[in-house]
């Protein structure tokens, strides 16, 4: 997926929590802009934030492998 793509989802306002698929077959979830960063070489999305909201570890992938991006239901937890 071209990385504008997903800069959309990422500046949506107001913004939507989504999931990125990506070619592997796994998915991550995006619930706040906040948790994730690209570049046109790289997604990296945060996960499993501690009790003040710091991320213990994070995915890097290529956006080339995301192959698409669907919003979550609402209330849905971070893998």
């Amino acid at each position: 997926m071209r990385p504008i793509e997903i800069q959309h989802w990422l500046r949506a306002a107001p913004f939507r929590p989504f999931r990125v698929f990506l070619s592997d077959g796994s998915s991550r979830e995006v619930p706040h802009p906040e948790l994730a960063a690209l570049s046109v070489h790289h997604l990296i999305v945060y996960m499993d934030p501690d009790a003040d909201g710091i991320p213990r570890r994070s995915v890097m992938c290529d956006p080339m492998h995301v192959t698409r991006v669907e919003p979550m239901r609402t209330g849905a937890v971070g893998v």
